[in-house]
């Protein structure tokens, strides 16, 4: 069997046949990362330099860590169950079962999923009495995980206030259970192994003589634990080959800390910093933008990507009117590509916000056209949007007892398992609906149903959805999670639906006796049943930019670049929060083949009411001469948009302050009933026409119509 060395480029030749010593290897998207580090293992283990046992190799997820062996085998006659190659969570079990009596575990001890744990937490809540309205178990989960991630235990968490000194004392009081019962949930494992290395000088010996090259694959995802963890199982005589690229980083919410990259370079004195720069994935104008985009971030230990296979074609820019204008585009482009041959399988519609996807699966539903939301569910089979429609249903529909089944206890309101059992049970002898026979703690939830009946009647369509998703308790609920936000927009996503539910729609999916929420109700019911890709057929792919990560397509189109949409608002409130949306970005662009589309919308609903948007500044930061406009439009709204392309300042104000419309000034001070105060960063149009952008600091940048937005003078 060859290694096909040949077949490598010269820094690609360079990093796999390095030295016995530390190194980082920056791979650049569609560099060949992959093909380094398993050709870098094949060559140690053929040239004699080590054996197999004496490797370890560690990457984030189990498919990867899969090809890493397949790939591996394929240039090598080997056994591999003596290699120590796998994710993080699999090699921390593998120690801990070999050493279990060390780690204070039983040999056959349990692993505990996300689902498990929250269960295991529900139930010690329960044994100790807390109250869930205080302290909500999922508040609980985030809270010992996110120790646990930082490697600290109860013992060691810093003295606060009430709330956390109760949290701390049930994190305590968790490990005891888990220890009593013999089980571990995920972060744990890697915790209890570092623990393991940390606390037993002739293991943490053992283990840093017998590896003498650890390689570790997506090293700017690694967490702070984990870079400590392999710092422990580095010696004198070890090698730590370290592979991954900053400008990729986009896992800062999971904990990901890019620093470790610049860390691992000056504590281990790395001499040799070799970058991967030639891309076999992506076209020159692809890199060419993405090159310019990521340049504008300052912390980057820097690389810039480039390709033989030639320009390319134009990166196209579309602007839309709207965010439906924009879904129909996108879906008129995708029929005329697949007109013309390429796959649908083979295009990619990218979004910063899991809430986008609706109004562009509305308009694939509308067109026929079968698509596939790659990790994740379709909007109107989400568990949230489920929810919200199951109590829709009870106000429409008192008598559903699916949908009371569904909710009566969402958010928890203290109906148990047996307290429904005695429900359907005198419903069924009574022969009523469930809500007919809602006494005791079940009355709660009927007087709620009620409530909303009398409180929603004739009112709007769009206002009945958001007053039942506001009062049945489904957004406070949300707030407690940790990965709650997208859940909530969502929810507010579904008052748009509604807000823009035609009665069109409603003629054609109900009938004209129907009323709107009916109607409406049918059209989710349409949308959530119909029209999902079956297994094998050729379907466009949706996902969120973070999904797409590790992917590439023939064709991507990159939606909703505009400013608070992408880069999202809540950047503008978090330390670097900037320069990891525009890695986000940089991600995106580099998933394009051949051909990349960019694209935004001049107004979309929020909240159910109509958010007039300024371009991104993302769009700014790509040379001119690489795009190709598609719509006029965009070169009048680029001569009032704020110059965003020097400055990483969230929003800045701009530097022309003179011009004035509607009685009100760029510069001014200002007060909205829903927003608060802000400032007047840009302006444009006249008489009815006239609208203002203001900064209002935490709740982001909003373009407001002056003739409807309320706004006063400050």
């Amino acid at each position: 069997m060859s290694l096909h060395l040949e077949l490598l480029n010269p820094e690609q030749l360079a990093a796999v046949t390095l030295p016995d010593e530390h190194a980082l290897i920056l791979a650049g998207a569609g560099s060949g990362k992959t093909r380094v580090l398993t050709t870098r293992i094949a060559w140690l283990v053929k040239g004699g330099r080590v054996s197999p046992a004496q490797l370890l190799a560690v990457t984030f997820t189990n498919k990867a860590a899969r090809e890493m062996l397949t790939r591996i085998t394929a240039m090598l006659p080997l056994n591999p169950r003596g290699m120590w190659i796998g994710t993080f969570h699999g090699l921390c079990n593998r120690m801990l079962r070999v050493h279990h009596r060390d780690a204070g575990l039983p040999q056959s001890f349990q692993i505990l999923d996300s689902q498990d744990q929250l269960a295991a937490l529900k139930r010690l809540c329960k044994a100790l009495g807390v109250d869930e309205d205080r302290i909500a178990p999922r508040d609980l989960q985030y809270f010992v995980n996110a120790q646990k991630e930082e490697g600290v235990r109860a013992r060691d968490v810093p003295a606060g206030d009430e709330n956390t000194r109760r949290l701390t004392e049930l994190y305590a009081a968790y490990d005891e259970q888990c220890q009593r019962e013999g089980v571990v949930d995920f972060p744990e494992l890697l915790l209890r192994s570092f623990e393991l290395l940390k606390n037993h000088e002739i293991l943490r010996a053992h283990y840093s003589q017998r590896f003498r090259h650890v390689l570790v694959d997506e090293f700017q995802d690694t967490n702070r634990l984990q870079y400590r963890w392999l710092k422990l199982l580095v010696s004198p005589q070890t090698s730590l080959f370290c592979v991954g690229d900053d400008d990729q980083s986009i896992y800062t919410f999971r904990g990901a800390h890019v620093g470790n990259m610049s860390d691992f370079e000056r504590e281990f004195r790395v001499r040799h910093v070799i970058r991967l720069e030639q891309n076999y994935r992506s076209h020159g104008n692809i890199l060419d933008a993405a090159n310019a985009l990521i340049a504008n971030n300052r912390k980057r230990l820097g690389k810039n990507l480039w390709t033989a296979a030639g320009a390319g074609e134009p990166i196209r820019v579309f602007e839309g009117e709207s965010d439906a204008d924009e879904a129909r585009w996108v879906v008129e482009e995708v029929q005329a590509l697949a007109r013309e041959g390429t796959r649908r399988s083979q295009m990619a519609v990218l979004y910063r916000s899991n809430a986008q996807s609706r109004v562009l699966e509305h308009a694939l539903f509308s067109q026929g056209v079968p698509y596939r939301v790659y990790g994740g569910l379709r909007f109107f089979e989400r568990a949230e949007i489920k929810h919200a429609l199951a109590y829709l249903r009870l106000v429409a529909l008192p008598d559903d007892d699916s949908a009371f089944l569904r909710v009566a206890n969402f958010p928890p309101r203290g109906i148990g398992a047996r307290t429904l059992e005695q429900l359907q049970d005198a419903a069924k002898q009574a022969r009523v609906p469930l809500l007919k026979v809602s006494e005791g703690k079940a009355s709660i939830f009927k007087n709620l149903i009620e409530g909303l009946k009398t409180e929603t009647q004739g009112l709007p369509l769009h206002e009945i959805v958001e007053i039942v998703i506001q009062k049945s308790g489904l957004i406070e609920h949300y707030k407690t999670e940790r990965e709650g936000a997208d859940r909530i927009q969502n929810l507010e996503e579904l008052v748009n639906a509604a807000a823009t539910f035609s009665e069109e729609d409603r003629e054609v999916e109900s009938g004209e006796a129907a009323d709107p929420l009916t109607a409406f109700l049918t059209h989710a019911a349409l949308e959530a049943g119909e029209h999902q890709a079956g297994e094998g057929q050729d379907a466009l792919q949706m996902m969120t930019v973070h999904s797409a990560k590790g992917l590439e397509f023939d064709v991507v189109f990159l939606s909703g670049l505009e400013e608070g949409l992408f880069p999202h608002e809540q950047s503008a409130m978090e330390r670097d929060g900037l320069e990891e949306e525009r890695r986000l970005a940089y991600v995106a662009i580099t998933r394009a083949r051949n051909r990349l589309y960019l694209s935004h919308a001049q107004t979309r609903m929020l909240h159910g009411q109509t958010r007039y948007n300024v371009a991104s500044r993302f769009l700014e930061e790509v040379p001119q001469q690489l795009m190709k406009w598609l719509t006029p439009r965009f070169s009048r709204q680029k001569a009032f948009a704020p110059d965003f392309s020097r400055s990483n300042q969230p929003f800045p104000l701009k530097k022309a302050v003179s011009r004035e419309v509607g009685g009100f000034r760029i510069g001014q001070n200002v007060v909205h009933p829903k927003f608060g105060s802000g400032v007047i960063v840009d302006a444009e149009g006249q008489g009815t026409d006239a609208r203002v952008q203001v900064n209002f600091g935490s709740q982001g940048v909003k373009w407001l119509a002056v003739a409807v937005a309320k706004l006063q003078a400050a």
